[in-house]
């Protein structure tokens, strides 16, 4: 699953950098303008703007979403999507809530802060120094259910365009992908829910400047085997790559490694909660990358270390709904940096946890959910883009742009929400501090 980063694809990204930053000269230009022209037009009149009796223009801002279907999706226990306004999304529980938004940023990235840490800046020795690549990471991704209606209603890059500037900016960008996308199947027996979305999506998610997905999940097999190749055949065909699943346990283990910036990078994904026996790959089985057993998993890091610079390990693990990483978790994350990897990224918990630092090495418990849900509730609505931009050599400085998930959009936050999240993260984090601006240092 070796693939170079081809010429088109950098010239896609690039094509889109160079866009965003017109877009921005453009509007800073004709704001620029705008203000000319109004104290111009000032002067001219009697006492102009700045008379001392003058009083300030307002205007009322209105409220993202609607408040009605907030107010009655907060007001109702958790059951499956009948209609995006009337229904809350599905909480599994102890399975899997359905519950993240996303919005996305519109082609214009006015406003927007730059989400990449300074080089440097962290105490990461080396971190600014010498060629960096930026790898940008987002929790749980599901184009179904209440996300798929709005995505009926509003398009499909609805999800994304408050949130476009923070994932098409870096220089690759991955997801945990939380659904198959198949029209087929059968529906995985004894589990409370069981997901499926259209192959359409996709094209969307990939314009986003998502370059990758985890497969290693506890719904990708939720339309069985034959739900699990579509989604592997479609992916394929929209152009994102995917791990963490495959047709064996050789294909499952087996690292997507991209090249960017002149540094190859190489993802991993696994998981430690499987519905059932037979969801794990093996020789004969397609199925999933598990995790129970770290020896799989400590070879496989091995194995990619040889062929790239920089090793991710992106694992689906954890309590659902709990803000704080079992033991477990901490122990398997040692052992994944003990065996070569350079960071290691959470999903399942469908909410925020804390960051790590061991052995120089981050460790991100979970992002939560990104696009999950068009109603989340409470600490399942919280989520963000976390960007790492590395060294060669593995050296990495971590920023987190916190954002807040409102009818299936992801969307930047303001001063106080951001500080209230990232308050949170810095209580629940070990051993490291989550500044204001979102870059997370060692202590």
């Amino acid at each position: 699953m070796y693939s170079t980063r081809s010429e088109a694809h950098q010239h896609e990204k690039r094509r889109r950098k160079k866009k965003f930053r017109l877009l921005l000269t453009v509007n800073l230009m004709m704001v620029g303008l705008i203000v000319v022209l109004v104290a111009v037009w000032a002067s001219m009149q009697d006492g102009g703007i700045f008379h001392k009796d003058s009083k300030p223009q307002t205007e009322e801002t209105a409220a993202n979403g609607d408040p009605a279907a907030n107010q009655s999706a907060a007001g109702n226990e958790p059951e499956v999507i009948t209609t995006p306004v009337e229904s809350a999304a599905p909480d599994e529980g102890n399975t899997d809530e359905a519950a993240s938004e996303g919005t996305k940023e519109d082609d214009n990235p006015s406003g927007q802060i730059d989400p990449s840490p300074t080089p440097g800046d962290s105490s990461s020795a080396g971190a600014g120094a010498g060629d960096t690549v930026s790898l940008a990471f987002v929790g749980d991704i599901l184009l179904a259910e209440s996300v798929g209606d709005m995505m009926k209603q509003y398009g499909d890059d609805y999800p994304y365009k408050e949130a476009l500037f923070h994932l098409s900016e870096p220089d690759l960008t991955a997801a945990n992908l939380e659904y198959p996308v198949t029209s087929r199947g059968i529906p995985a027996e004894d589990k409370q829910f069981v997901f499926k979305g259209d192959a359409g999506a996709l094209p969307a998610l990939k314009d986003s400047g998502i370059d990758i997905v985890s497969l290693a999940n506890n719904h990708t097999l939720d339309q069985g085997v034959e739900g699990l190749l579509d989604t592997m055949s479609h992916l394929d065909k929209a152009g994102i790559k995917h791990m963490g699943a495959g047709k064996n346990d050789t294909e499952a283990f087996a690292p997507v490694i991209k090249e960017a910036q002149g540094i190859k990078i190489a993802y991993i994904g696994v998981s430690r909660v499987v519905p059932t026996g037979d969801w794990k790959a093996d020789k004969n089985r397609a199925g999933v990358a598990e995790t129970y057993d770290y020896t799989r998993t400590k070879a496989a890091i091995k194995k990619a270390k040889e062929k790239a610079d920089l090793v991710v390990v992106m694992v689906h693990w954890g309590i659902e709904k709990a803000e704080n990483p079992e033991q477990y978790q901490r122990d398997f994350a040692r052992v994944y940096i003990d065996s070569g990897a350079d960071l290691v990224i959470g999903s399942h918990p469908h909410v925020l946890q804390g960051f790590e630092q061991y052995k120089g090495k981050w460790i991100a418990y979970s992002l939560g959910n990104f696009i999950f849900s068009a109603y989340p509730k409470g600490a399942t609505a919280d989520t963000g883009v976390l960007n790492a931009v590395c060294t060669k050599s593995g050296d990495c400085d971590l920023k987190f742009a916190p954002m807040n998930n409102n009818l299936a959009q992801p969307k930047p936050v303001d001063s106080d929400k951001a500080k209230t999240v990232l308050s949170r993260l810095n209580a629940i984090s070990f051993g490291v501090k989550v500044r204001g601006d979102g870059t997370v240092i060692p202590k």
